[in-house]
């Protein structure tokens, strides 16, 4: 048909015309605004069809609510030319951000002020109950950020994929139940997935291992932590039940550095009933003694507590425990493990990180709450208030 049989019909029947004008404009509206909503944020593609990082290159990832959308970074520049040659830049909306961080808080009533809590976690194993700890979890999740770093290793691989199906199944869920964004890394620095269970407690390896650890917790940190956290919980993968109000718990206590204190169940076979036992030692008082082995040593030597070898005869938290004594009661504290402890997001901006090296002769956590006090700021622990770590056995 030619043109000019085309152009006499509309002429006649002008009716035509708009209905291909309404077509028209239907068919570009939904080729601009029909995009699904994203929950990664960075491509506007859904997560339910995200190519996951084990799927692909095995980098990281950030599926996260349309609230950290990432702005695109361009510039067009803007003229009126029919009064005035002047050019004006345009920059695009959420481009620039402002943060007064002296209006940033972490209190005593963090879920009442909606607090942001960062929960890191170095994860060389996926285990469910963790997991399933971490879902349980009162505080509300709007208010919660994930972070996670995982060695590359085959066993890494493994955890990869069993988190990606974990994280899919929360984020896919209902937007109420939803964390407000997670964070997966994989591990760039030394590995510190190197040893097997049975032989990553030797004294011998204690200063290579913590060493790798201490700079994943780093990358882990400086890669999360943003100007809306106020608290930042770090929760061994390994740790898999604490009290649902955990983060409610120790937030109340206000303090600037606060441990939980780790044990662990088992099978008693000698008493024949299930039991509980101290775990974690990391979490412990100075002694002069400790004090006197430091001063011995070479510049490059490291005191790691808990084992006969090193004995510094430190009062050790895990030791203090009462079975009816109050969840509450606190003690102070020079070193840290990191099992369960809550760091305002403000220590960790002050500039207390997680030592690679000898610092005062500790390391990692330990040396973390160090330098912490280093800074000024005090160290506390919770005798009775008790988290479990996974019995290595099951």
């Amino acid at each position: 048909m030619s043109f000019a049989i085309w152009s006499y019909r509309l002429r006649k029947n002008p009716i035509i015309s708009v209905v291909l004008l309404v077509t028209g404009l239907f068919l570009l509206g939904f080729m601009f605004f029909s995009k699904e909503e994203s929950v990664l944020g960075f491509d506007g593609s859904s997560i339910s069809t995200h190519k996951w990082a084990h799927e692909s290159e095995k980098s990281f990832y950030f599926p996260y609510s349309r609230k950290f959308k990432t702005p695109k970074y361009s510039y067009k520049k803007k003229t009126n030319w029919l009064f005035s040659d002047k050019v004006e830049d345009v920059i695009p909306v959420g481009h620039i951000a402002h943060y007064d961080l002296n209006k940033l808080e972490s209190t005593a009533d963090a879920a009442v002020n909606k607090e942001q809590v960062l929960i890191l976690t170095p994860m060389q194993t996926f285990h469910e109950g963790y997991w399933n700890n971490l879902l349980s979890l009162t505080y509300p999740r709007e208010n919660i950020q994930l972070g996670f770093i995982i060695p590359r290793t085959t066993s890494g691989d493994t955890a990869l994929r069993n988190l990606e199906a974990a994280v899919k199944k929360v984020q896919t869920a209902k937007k109420d139940q939803r964390f407000s964004k997670i964070t997966i890394l994989r591990q760039d620095s030394q590995s510190f997935d190197k040893l097997r269970e049975k032989d990553r407690h030797a004294l011998s390896v204690q200063k290579e291992r913590r060493a790798a650890m201490a700079l994943a917790r780093n990358e882990l940190l400086f890669s999360t932590i943003g100007p809306y956290t106020s608290w930042i919980l770090w929760l061994d993968a390994d740790i898999v039940e604490t009290p649902p109000t955990v983060i409610q718990d120790m937030t109340a206590h206000d303090k600037p550095v606060l441990s939980a204190n780790v044990y662990q169940r088992f099978y008693d076979k000698e008493a024949a009933k299930d039991s509980i036992r101290p775990y974690d030692y990391n979490n412990w008082a100075e002694s002069d003694i400790g004090l006197e082995l430091a001063r011995n040593m070479a510049d490059d030597e490291i005191i790691v507590e808990g084992y006969s070898e090193i004995a510094t005869y430190r009062p050790l938290m895990a030791l203090f425990y009462e079975d009816n004594g109050s969840p509450s009661s606190e003690m102070e504290l020079d070193g840290v493990g990191g099992g369960c402890t809550l760091v305002k997001a403000e220590v960790h901006r002050d500039g207390a990180m997680f030592p690679s090296f000898p610092f005062y002769h500790l390391i990692e956590t330990e040396g973390f709450a160090k330098m912490a006090k280093r800074l000024g700021y005090k160290v506390y622990g919770l005798p009775n208030y008790l988290v479990f770590h996974i019995d290595e056995k099951n």
